[in-house]
């Protein structure tokens, strides 16, 4: 999905979670080549002209969300989860930290080990470089009601993070599961863990909704689908 059309339906979802016509939602994608640059980021932080990232069929878009620039492309996890707080617990960091535990949890079910870094948001990972970050963080709050969130990194081409000051840290690089681990993983199985971690950390029971129910669920005036559960696409 690209970039911009799914921050076009995060702002739809955000307006019903907001309005309580639909339940919390964990959106699950995939980008096309895109690098996006936080409200705190840095300009200077993109290292490419934007005439190589036409040439390299790359988009940049500004964003609302917190963080420094980023980037996303096929083989990465991208999960926006739109959670009400006031269900949950109106405290920031302790939602940073959840969705840290999330990912460091599926990182697990591979056999690999991430951590947290203090002040710098995301998971790490150990590497024969020194630490690298497995997977990137970066949220936005609006009357507690959540946006934007992680991009796990699986099978990503990471000579795209060349483009960029990785999360605005010159000293470190980024990494993917798949280099981490020595071998193939596709991102339906990262997919999976991820959502079944999710489940447990956030305390929800999570239901499968295509994007078409979702949307259809977005035109009514109230869901009667998904009164009770929390969902994923």
């Amino acid at each position: 999905m690209p970039y911009r059309r799914a921050c076009e339906l995060q702002r739809r979802v955000i307006e019903a979670r907001k309005n309580g016509t639909i339940p919390d939602v964990l959106l699950l994608c995939e980008h096309p080549h895109v690098i996006t640059l936080g409200r705190n980021g840095q300009r200077e932080h993109l290292r490419a002209s934007h005439q190589l990232l036409d040439q390299m069929n790359v988009e940049f878009s500004e964003t609302d969300r917190g963080g420094d620039i980023t980037y996303h492309g096929p083989g990465q996890v991208v999960g926006y989860p739109i959670l009400d707080l006031a269900e949950h617990r109106r405290d920031v960091r302790w939602f940073v930290a959840q969705l840290e535990e999330v990912m460091i949890r599926t990182t697990a079910d591979f056999g690999a080990a991430a951590k947290r870094i203090a002040d710098k948001h995301g998971i790490w990972v150990e590497t024969p470089r020194g630490e690298e970050k497995l997977a990137a963080l970066g949220v936005h709050l609006s009357r507690w009601v959540t946006s934007h969130g992680f991009a796990y990194n699986v099978s990503t081409d990471l000579r795209y993070f060349d483009l960029i000051v990785p999360c605005g840290i010159a000293d470190k690089h980024a990494t993917s599961l798949e280099s981490v681990l020595g071998r193939a993983v596709s991102s339906g199985e990262v997919r999976a863990r991820l959502v079944a971690h999710f489940g447990e950390v956030f305390g929800r029971e999570l239901q499968l909704v295509l994007l078409a129910e979702l949307l259809g669920a977005l035109n009514s005036k109230f869901s009667t689908a998904l009164e009770s559960t929390a969902a994923a696409i």
